[in-house]
């Protein structure tokens, strides 16, 4: 009876994915930020530029209010507690830019709420610190807390620009522009967060510390060496300024935007118009066309239109291919057969900033948007391998061995693998004191991209624990369990993630399911699978580094939990069977447990929900509990 039933979920997400798959080939589903902080920062933007975008900035402005929630505040995700101060002052002034009235009772509970999260000294975001101080409501300090000179330090240098991860530095990039230029587009209309007379104080506080921190001893100093150290000063400052403006026009993409993040073009925008680009320049218009091609309908918000971080259009084709395959449809199939020309022909050509730390670079991985062609990342060319190897004919071959090759060369010293580049974890920079620096700055292994690896090395390629490269990846897992037995997840939420990816790997190169470790991370699942069946994560786990249950089950952390369990056991379990009717009776289906945002993006400020997730998930969990126990 429940393989029946499991049959019939199967053939229902079949039939759902199918029926939502673009002309071509594609699956174009949305990555949408749960909170607000793109959606604010593109109005700041939008009209501190004076860009005329009146109907998106009201739509955005609607989706901001509907996302307001009741004490005033705004959250990064939903069970966020009791609110975030850095997303409620975002939210505050961008709806001023919007054009409305400091009196309007949003904005009133807003300023009651910052009030009550601790005002300025709890905003934690450097980004919105940055697009508080463009518009005169956070101190610029003297300093930035990396000089732009950075630029110009060799690559023997002990930290220099390169030791920062791909995605920190086309951040950092233009906000080093901007830190140098300190634009300020204040306007007198807009009434602050705090009242006049203790903004003073903390305003003042904040600017002094920043100050004292980052300032030069120059008054030690006499008029005459000072004057000499001002004019060096100068003249290397121009110097990095334009090496940081090449930086950035090398790395916009074909549609405009820099790198395809939308948080970066925003940045980018800023800098150049900051650096004197008119907005009709050829560079301001594509990257406003490209921020506006990443605009998408919030379904879980009334269809609100949002501004995507990116596309996940290469992401979702890759993961949904394979899982149909996975679950039964032939390779022949017309929709499998558009899905592998088109992510075939997205197959990196170029060679990027990747191969700076590659003994001998050869392109041949995929990115996570339609438009990437620089950047590939080592999650979404293990997905594309999956979805393209069963694919029959040269061109696909030729794909799978460049991919292959591509991936292999990316493993890190360590033995694990990162998500971008190779070797990005200089320890040096751990100590810069910029928010998030341990989870931005650098790109080191992660259990979640170490086990996807193996999964793809065993369970696709044929590899096994007996070749030394996934011998040295197994045992870097090993080294970085927990103690209660999981594994942390960089790119999901979180634990339940990363044990998914650590133990499907593991299983899938032959190490043996019965030793302690393995066994340790099966107790730990079964200890928190919650009384419904299902599993359930809070996105504060990956705040606080320790796992937060959630007060429900969610689709897609059910399905990573189950198909762990399925990887290790040779017989279906009854905690399996909860779990299968678990996902059984709320595929498909709207509300909490299909909407929570179970993507990660940086810790305590930026969680994604992924619309595939609620049905490529659960649709290769059950494929594979068919596929393993169907005999039972």
């Amino acid at each position: 009876m429940m393989f029946q039933r499991v049959q019939s979920g199967i053939d229902m997400l079949i039939g759902r994915l199918l029926h939502r798959q673009a002309a071509d080939g594609s699956w174009r589903m949305g990555f949408i930020e749960y909170g607000t902080s793109v959606d604010a920062a593109a109005i700041i933007m939008l009209r501190s530029l004076g860009i005329s975008r009146p109907k998106l900035v009201k739509e955005l402005t609607d989706r901001m209010l509907a996302k307001q929630t009741a004490d005033g505040a705004w959250r990064v995700y939903p069970d966020e507690m009791p609110g975030n101060a850095s997303a409620t002052a975002e939210c505050y002034y961008a709806l001023q830019y919007a054009g409305l009235s400091s009196e309007e009772p949003a904005l009133k509970r807003a300023k009651d709420a910052f009030a009550e999260l601790g005002g300025l000294k709890r905003i934690d975001s450097l980004l919105t610190k940055f697009h508080l101080a463009l518009i005169g409501r956070y101190p610029w300090p003297r300093w930035f807390p990396l000089p732009l000179a950075i630029l110009l330090l060799p690559s023997s240098s002990p930290i220099h620009f390169f030791h920062f991860s791909g995605y920190a530095r086309v951040h950092m990039a233009p906000m080093l522009l901007l830190a140098h230029r300190k634009p300020n587009y204040k306007l007198p209309s807009i009434h602050p967060l705090t009242q006049p007379s203790r903004r003073g104080k903390e305003f003042d506080d904040l600017l002094r510390a920043w100050q004292e921190h980052f300032s030069l001893p120059l008054h030690d100093l006499s008029d005459h060496r000072r004057k000499g150290l001002w004019n060096l000063t100068g003249k290397l400052h121009d110097q990095a300024a334009s090496r940081a403006e090449r930086y950035i026009l090398d790395r916009i993409e074909t549609d405009g935007t820099l790198y395809s993040y939308s948080s970066s073009t925003i940045l980018m925008l800023h800098a150049l118009y900051a650096n004197g680009y008119p907005n009709g320049h050829p560079v301001m218009k594509n990257a406003l066309r490209g921020l506006e091609s990443l605009v998408f309908a919030d379904a879980q918000a009334a269809a609100k239109p949002t501004v995507q971080i990116t596309t996940s259009a290469q992401w979702d084709t890759a993961l949904i291919s394979h899982a149909l395959q996975n679950a039964g449809v032939p390779a022949e199939h017309p929709a499998i057969a558009g899905a592998g020309a088109y992510l075939l022909d997205r197959q990196h050509t170029a060679l990027g900033d990747w191969k700076r730390n590659v003994r001998r670079p050869m392109a041949g991985g995929w990115g996570f948007s339609d438009v990437n062609t620089i950047n590939p990342d080592v999650d979404d060319t293990t997905a594309s391998l999956r979805a393209v190897r069963g694919l029959q004919g040269a061109a696909p071959r030729r794909a799978v061995d460049l991919g292959l090759q591509w991936l292999l060369g990316m493993q890190n010293s360590d033995g694990g693998w990162a998500a971008f580049e190779r070797n990005i974890d200089n320890p040096l920079v751990r100590w810069v004191p910029l928010d998030g620096a341990e989870d931005a700055a650098t790109d080191p292994s992660t259990p979640d991209l170490t086990g996807r690896t193996l999964e793809y090395l065993g369970r696709s390629a044929g590899l096994t624990r007996g070749v030394a490269f996934v011998r040295r990846a197994a045992d870097w897992l090993y080294r970085h369990q927990e103690r209660d037995g999981s594994w942390y997840g960089r790119w999901g939420v979180c634990y339940v993630y990363g044990t998914w990816a650590a133990l499907t790997g593991l299983a899938a190169v032959g190490e043996p399911v019965d030793q302690p470790q393995i066994r340790k991370a099966v107790e730990w699942l079964l200890g928190i699978q919650q009384p419904d069946g299902g599993f359930g994560e809070s996105g504060g786990s990956d705040h606080v580094k320790r796992y937060v249950p959630l007060a429900y089950s969610t689709l897609s952390q059910t399905a990573w939990a189950l198909d762990a369990l399925i990887a290790v056991h040779d017989k279906p379990l009854p905690a399996m069977e909860r779990a299968c009717d678990f996902l059984l009776a709320r595929i498909c289906r709207p509300g909490p447990a299909a909407d929570y945002p179970t993507g990660a993006g940086l810790p305590g400020c930026l969680y994604t929900r992924y619309d595939s997730y609620s049905i490529v998930w659960p649709l290769l969990a059950l494929a594979n509990y068919r596929n393993k126990y169907g005999q039972y």
